[in-house]
């Protein structure tokens, strides 16, 4: 077990991780480890872009393209801030050049050209749905370097020659490689590895430890206690950041479709009804903190996957209701109120590792189901055990969760991140404060496994028609009229 909680939850763009994010980091990376060196960069005349499958099919409503741009010209998807993206993009279609290498010390400037950009919606390539190809030219036409990367859901990306890795999704030889970032970095050998929940809970109990510490004793492999608990603040903080920008915003979502924002509306709303955070009104709560994020994405705004940017306002809102309606939640005692998001980002985060390692968390792999459902399942998990649940009742929570995600499809009207994603996200954030609350008036002993609903969403993932996963070619995607 090599997956680290800051693979799975990485600060990012919107609106999608493995649409922007992986592209962005798959350009990067090509330019970095190709191109910048002095006998090469200054040879380089034309950077062809091909994409295949799903990438291709929802590119355009997904931000593709600008996040190659960026990543060509060396911009870091933790980094790069929206005005930053905003501002080069519109330089670019002005002055018509990309800066290859600009942010990675050197600098190159070539033509960008519409033809370089080719897209190959119907062709999939073995690996993965969500594939590009990256050739750099020389004057003559003479090839200079060409690489082919998969984007593999939630920002991680693998190149043609990497070897295959234990992390495999439902293709057999899709390796669920890390994403480009020092922050995910987790090569050291862990204290307690596990692959499945069986061995998770074989841990748990012989060790006496809850989730969340055993992850934090993995992690504590390769950083100190103290780093990894102000890691998970600063996520913590981009989450709550995400919302309050979103809060901020006006105007319809970008894009044809025209969606009308909601969040500022009902902040205001909820506020005037509720400004003591009441019991009664938790799920409008968790409604809105989910919708304020996934609208924040859709604006390509700056969130963490968790563990993509399609579900990235799960997370943050079950978070929500640990830290208002969870045991120490109070607004004075900023302690605890840490201690509870490092708790439920580990233990969330554990379970995260499971759906990585043993199926997908690719909505062009295996549907919507491996991107909200894996993330509502997480989001049961670590809240159960932020209530106080016993190990059983923390695995039963994320099995709740998923067994009642199967079959999710991928269907994004018009190819944006937006219809039926947004209100996607509450409902499942809602299933996952119910699934814990589920969970903790049981004793932990259940029926399906939660390696069982994790097996099942992967060979479901496997019998979905393609249609169905991230390409726009079926479901809402097709039944619902654009004007």
């Amino acid at each position: 077990m090599t997956i680290s909680v800051f693979d799975l939850f990485s600060i990012g763009i919107g609106p999608s991780s493995s649409h922007t994010v992986g592209p962005l980091r798959a350009a990067r990376r090509f330019v970095d480890e190709h191109l910048v060196r002095p006998d090469v960069l200054p040879r380089v005349a034309e950077i062809r872009v091909d994409l295949f499958g799903s990438l291709s099919a929802t590119g355009a409503g997904h931000g593709t393209f600008g996040a190659v741009l960026l990543g060509l010209e060396g911009w870091a998807a933790e980094t790069v801030r929206p005005d930053q993206v905003d501002e080069r993009l519109a330089e670019m279609r002005a002055d018509g050049l990309v800066q290859v290498g600009a942010q990675l010390g050197a600098r190159h400037d070539i033509a960008l050209r519409e033809e370089d950009f080719v897209q190959r919606p119907l062709t999939m390539l073995e690996r993965h749905s969500n594939a590009m190809q990256l050739t750099a030219r020389d004057a003559g036409g003479a090839e200079i370097a060409v690489e082919i990367y998969y984007s593999v859901g939630g920002g991680f990306v693998v190149a043609e020659g990497d070897e295959v890795s234990d992390h495999v999704g439902v293709d057999e030889d899709a390796a669920g490689q890390e994403p480009e970032q020092d922050a995910g970095e987790a090569t050291s050998e862990v204290p307690f590895p596990f692959r499945t929940a069986a061995e998770l809970l074989e841990i748990s109990r012989r060790e006496q430890l809850p989730l969340s510490r055993i992850m934090l004793a993995n992690e504590c492999a390769s950083r100190s206690e103290s780093e990894v608990r102000s890691g998970l603040l600063e996520i913590w903080q981009v989450m709550e950041e995400s919302k309050e920008s979103a809060r901020r915003r006006i105007g319809p979502l970008p894009g044809r479709l025209k969606v009308r924002r909601r969040t500022g509306d009902w902040h205001a709303r909820l506020m005037e009804r509720d400004p003591d955070r009441s019991h009664a009104y938790w799920q409008e709560w968790v409604n809105l903190v989910a919708l304020a994020v996934n609208e924040e994405n859709a604006s390509g705004g700056r969130v963490v996957t968790a563990p993509t940017n399609g579900a990235a306002g799960i997370i943050p809102a079950v978070g929500f209701y640990a830290t208002h309606y969870g045991p120490g939640a109070t607004f004075a005692d900023e302690a605890d109120r840490e201690d509870i998001v490092t708790t439920y980002l580990l233990t969330a985060g554990a379970i995260g590792v499971l759906y990585k390692e043993q199926a997908s968390i690719s909505g062009a792999e295996v549907g919507c189901q491996g991107e909200v459902g894996s993330a509502s399942s997480m989001a049961a998990a670590g809240l159960c055990e932020v209530l106080g649940g016993t190990v059983e009742q923390v695995e039963n929570a994320a099995e709740i969760a998923m067994e009642h995600n199967l079959g999710l499809t991928c269907d994004p009207v018009s190819g944006l991140v937006q219809v039926p994603c947004i209100e996607r996200n509450a409902i499942a954030a809602t299933k996952a404060v119910n699934a814990a609350r589920m969970a903790l008036m049981g004793d932990g002993e259940h029926r399906v496994s939660l390696d069982q609903v994790i097996d099942t969403m992967r060979e479901t993932g496997k019998d979905m028609s393609h249609k169905y996963k991230e390409t726009a070619l079926g479901g809402l995607a097709v039944s619902v009229v654009e004007c």
